[in-house]
């Protein structure tokens, strides 16, 4: 097979419901694209069948490779894995879920071939439940404060990046990620392609609201300093307050408790460090997931662990 021009990078995770008629449905929107592709599909330790079925399909069609993990590590490594193993001029990511749907494939190829290196895939008319919406507007928001990298509120992760984006990601080495908000760090300017979503071919999401808020604190220690900052604030809010905490509790014992609050410097006392308290926690809180992610990076594991490729 000539090199490609587009590689298709496919994470799957137990999505053997709906994957046959998605392939179908991928490859005929590819193969009306009339430039040379590969679709790589990354299993991430699915439990169904899917790497049976893809192992199937990889055998029927000389454009499709098979990387399976040896278990699973979650869908940001094993869209890690499908970019560092692209080879082609640009890469697009989608889900197997069919919920991004194949159609909308060459407005992004057209939009790359205008010149855009990075092309967002932006959602509308979502067909998240109302708590979800609202998890994902109040993330965009805080990652946008904390980060100051902005993610449209629509943006996901059906988006292609060129190769140049590609070399860039592929020197990161961070272990927890989120691969979308590492691709806007980079800076390129991006366009977007509006879409509706489609339902799901079956299944539910594999996404819970620990694991999205698991991600969302990954993303936000990962990418920014800024909590580290946070706990400087306190302190300098801490400070001011104290001092004039204590100031007063002096000038109120001197003029025999003019304000008559008939409360005993104990009581100051004790309310005073009961607040330190709680900064002390939140302090150990924040420096807790520095120290996390640190010890993560210094055990120098492989992001992941290729079990077989075809």
């Amino acid at each position: 097979m000539a090199k490609p021009t587009l590689s298709v990078v496919v994470p799957v995770y137990n999505e053997a419901v709906g994957l046959e008629s998605f392939n179908a449905e991928l490859n005929d929107v590819l193969a009306g694209l009339n430039l040379p592709y590969e679709v790589i599909y990354v299993n991430d330790g699915s439990t169904d069948g899917s790497l049976d079925l893809v192992r199937l399909l990889g055998k029927s069609s000389n454009h499709i490779r098979v990387v399976s993990f040896s278990r699973n590590f979650g869908k940001e490594i094993a869209t890690t894995a499908g970019i560092h193993l692209a080879k082609g001029k640009a890469v697009l990511m989608i889900d197997a879920d069919g919920q991004h749907p194949v159609s909308a494939i060459p407005e992004f190829i057209k939009a790359w071939q205008d010149g855009a290196k990075v092309v967002v895939g932006s959602r509308k008319g979502r067909r998240a439940s109302p708590t979800k919406r609202f998890g994902s507007w109040l993330f965009n928001a805080v990652f946008r404060r904390v980060t100051g990298i902005r993610l449209e509120a629509d943006s996901s992760d059906f988006r292609l990046i060129d190769s140049e984006v590609q070399a860039q990601f592929n020197r990161l080495t961070e272990h927890n990620r989120i691969t979308r908000g590492l691709i806007d760090w980079f800076g390129y300017e991006r366009k977007s392609v509006a879409y509706q979503e489609n339902p799901r071919a079956g299944g539910t999401s594999s996404y819970s609201i620990r694991k999205l808020t698991k991600l969302a604190l990954d993303s936000a220690v990962s990418l920014s300093s800024y909590p580290l900052h946070f706990v400087a604030y306190i302190g300098a809010v801490v400070l001011p307050l104290s001092t004039i905490l204590g100031l007063g509790m002096f000038i109120n014992a001197l003029l025999g408790d003019p304000l008559g609050l008939h409360a005993t410097g104990g009581a100051y006392v004790m309310v005073l460090v009961l607040w330190l308290i709680g900064v002390l926690l939140v302090s150990q809180g924040i420096i807790g997931l520095y120290l996390a992610h640190i010890h993560a990076e210094t055990q120098n594991r492989p992001l992941y662990v290729i079990n077989s490729e075809e």
